[in-house]
């Protein structure tokens, strides 16, 4: 069993996907392409011949993880966003971290921006409280504050390796053997939120998620949906607390999130005032059993 291989889900990634497959030179690589109409599939068949290209239709992201995962049988597969690279040999001090840390799951490295900066990206799981501080502002009182920004792991500088509750899925090394405890990812999960129940369910199971900053990828925050799919994002949180928190906690969320959202279409004007009042429209236009059908 080889030891390492790559599963790059795309969905029209020009230009980014060219810098990822870069990154992947000599790693047996498999790209799921979700419908791309961009030339994605063109430009990787043309620049990256060993690359194994499956097409197929959007399923969503979770689900072209689980389909190229499936085409491996490599110890650790790593995940990697279309739009992130690898730096150095990240990929090394992933697999090295992974094997001094038997109950690791997943080990994902320190994200940065393509300017260098520090993406945050560390999460806490959803709870009421969490999504109170998040959709109503809270956070930005003290943004350093575990009480008040638990989401975004305030106080936590992304400094040193730690075992979490979860990570942003841009870049995971995920331990196969794993799997067979928690599964596969969720792919009731279109975008958005699925890594999140991953890691749940593989916390559950008794696996461990462990931030590795000594390894690095650059992540082009936002360039695969460039913002537009804002009501898929809210959606992922009321699924979450479906799933995990009981059809009461959903419901709690969901006029959490609609009054928050009210809120905001009062206070900011514009574009974004304008996507705010339509993810109120559509939270407001049903229970949480009717939005997630």
């Amino acid at each position: 069993m080889a030891e390492v291989s790559a599963v790059v889900v795309t969905y029209d990634a020009l230009p980014w996907v060219e810098s990822c497959l870069e990154s992947l030179r000599d790693v047996p690589t498999i790209v799921v392409d979700n419908g791309s109409r961009d030339g994605t599939v063109a430009l990787v068949g043309e620049r990256f011949p060993d690359v194994e290209v499956i097409e197929s239709a959007n399923l969503g992201l979770g689900a072209g993880w689980n389909r190229g995962i499936r085409q491996t049988n490599s110890r650790y597969v790593l995940l990697l966003n279309a739009d992130a690279w690898l730096v150095g040999d990240a990929l090394r001090l992933l697999v090295d971290c992974a094997d001094s840390r038997p109950a690791a799951a997943f080990v994902s490295p320190r994200l940065s921006n393509p300017d260098g900066t520090l993406q945050r990206s560390v999460r806490g799981f959803p709870t009421l409280w969490r999504l109170a501080t998040e959709y109503l502002g809270l956070r930005k009182v003290a943004p350093r504050s575990a009480a008040l920004n638990a989401f975004y792991a305030g106080g936590f500088d992304h400094d040193e390796v730690r075992d979490v509750e979860s990570v942003m899925g841009a870049c995971m090394l995920v331990r196969r053997a794993a799997l067979a405890e928690f599964g596969f990812a969720d792919e009731s999960f279109f975008l958005f939120s699925e890594e999140t129940d991953w890691h749940f369910r593989a916390r559950q199971a008794g696996w461990n998620v462990v931030f590795f900053p000594d390894a690095e990828c650059i992540h082009v925050r936002g360039a695969s949906h460039a913002g537009r799919l804002y009501r898929e994002n809210l959606r992922g949180h009321l699924r979450f607390f479906q799933k995990h928190r009981g059809p009461r906690q959903a419901e709690v969320a969901r006029r959490l999130l609609l009054a928050a959202l009210r809120l905001r279409a009062v206070i900011f004007r514009g574009e974004r005032g304008g996507a705010y009042r339509d993810a109120a429209s559509w939270l407001a236009s049903g229970d949480v059993p009717e939005l997630l059908d």
